[in-house]
């Protein structure tokens, strides 16, 4: 994974984001925590900001008051492939028994018609993520991925979201795509079983859920886009946002309820050089915006 990874999966929590960065960095090989910011006087007090890496890929993790809890509509694919990884099974299993402590399994870790070995867990943050023994066919993907999954009145949607997905971020291709079959009610026949598509080079998944699932989208997990100018942030706010009211620093849903943030690529930069005074001056200057406008945050750094 390149170090310039354009969008980063960004997780919310009440107060356990260092907590859970550690936790994971210590499961998953080829993972650090990289950088720690504290934010002062936000809307929920002190936020503490986390930037991390699982398995070459980043993370951004922040611990900003008890607003929005973890649900399975958004997990973690994880492939454990044997022709990348010898030991694959062991590796599966070992992950799986640290991922449980604490957890609730969703779906035992298990063989199931698509997989030899399969399950799905809900760790003890709330966080969900699903572990897969695969031998991906064409294309390698990548150890970790994010998952959508579409459910509720937004149930029969995934496929329309993947191709406005496709059409709005470059360097993206559609990956597999698996329909399901007649007989498997309440599961609509045709709509997308499992499908994967790739976005500015990075893979994510999707999938429709017809049963009975009382959670949908919402900001505690979110997609941090990184530009590298103005003309970007204003190309990807224009073509997502979709709901006016939760425009916010930064921050955006689109019309299926997922939550992005379009940040400028050199706000890691900035505050990882900046001072506390930088910090909260930036910060003063972040929580009057809805588009954040680069010009400014950069003006304010240099004060």
């Amino acid at each position: 994974m390149t170090t310039n990874q354009t969008i980063v999966p960004h997780l919310w929590y009440d107060k356990e984001a260092h907590e859970a960065a550690e936790f994971y960095t210590s499961i998953f090989p080829d993972s650090r925590i990289t950088n720690k910011t504290t934010l002062h006087d936000t809307p929920s007090g002190d936020a503490q900001l986390i930037s991390f890496e699982l398995w070459g890929q980043k993370f951004m993790a922040i611990s900003a008051g008890p607003y929005f809890k973890f649900n399975p509509s958004v997990s973690f694919f994880v492939n454990f492939d044997p022709s990348r990884e010898k030991d694959a099974s062991e590796k599966i299993n070992e992950v799986w028994n640290k991922l449980s402590e604490g957890g609730t399994v969703l779906m035992p870790l298990e063989k199931y018609p698509f997989s030899e070995k399969y399950g799905w867990i809900q760790d003890k943050f709330g966080l969900s993520w699903q572990l897969i023994l695969t031998n991906p066919e064409g294309d390698e993907r990548p150890p970790i991925l994010p998952s959508l999954m579409f459910v509720g009145d937004r149930c029969g949607k995934a496929e329309e979201a993947i191709n406005f997905y496709l059409s709005v971020f470059r360097n993206s291709k559609q990956g597999l795509m698996a329909r399901y079959p007649g007989g498997m009610e309440p599961d609509k026949e045709g709509t997308l079983m499992f499908a994967d598509f790739m976005l500015e080079n990075q893979w994510f998944a999707g999938m429709d859920s017809a049963q009975d699932h009382n959670f949908s989208f919402n900001e505690a997990i979110s997609f941090m886009v990184y530009c590298d100018t103005q003309e970007e942030i204003d190309y990807y706010w224009d073509k997502l946002s979709a709901v006016p009211e939760a425009e916010q620093c930064g921050w955006l849903k689109d019309k299926f309820g997922v939550s992005w943030q379009i940040v400028p690529r050199e706000m890691d930069e900035i505050m990882a050089s900046s001072t506390p005074e930088q910090i909260d001056r930036i910060n003063k200057v972040i929580l009057k915006m809805k588009k954040l406008d680069l010009a400014e945050i950069q003006k304010a750094y240099k004060e």
